[in-house]
């Protein structure tokens, strides 16, 4: 029986025997799990090799970060040495040692 067969069967026990607390339960649950099967196939998740293409993606995603963290590191990096050559170039013009560095 599937979902939807379930769902439906539940909503009808509910209209002719009243809806007590453990049949609006499982209307519940019926509908949810329908929903997410729903949702899974809509977004083409519902194969079978579905969990193995999102641990992949989520290892992509995982690297993705760690190669933008190491760049912006570089770059930092970078950018910290030139600095600190323009200070010390100004440093050594200032002392006078401006002759030496032409």
């Amino acid at each position: 029986m599937t979902r939807a067969e379930m769902l439906a069967r539940l909503i009808a026990q509910a209209e002719s025997e009243g809806g007590d607390m453990v049949t609006l339960r499982a209307i519940v649950e019926e509908a949810t799990g329908l929903g997410a099967e729903r949702v899974l196939t809509r977004m083409g998740l519902a194969d079978p090799g579905a969990p193995d293409d999102l641990n992949e993606l989520r290892e992509l995603l995982r690297a993705w970060r760690d190669a933008k963290a190491s760049a912006w590191k570089a770059a930092i990096g970078w950018v910290v040495r030139g600095v600190l050559a323009l200070l010390l170039f100004a440093i050594a013009v200032r002392l006078g040692f401006g002759d030496l560095v032409q």
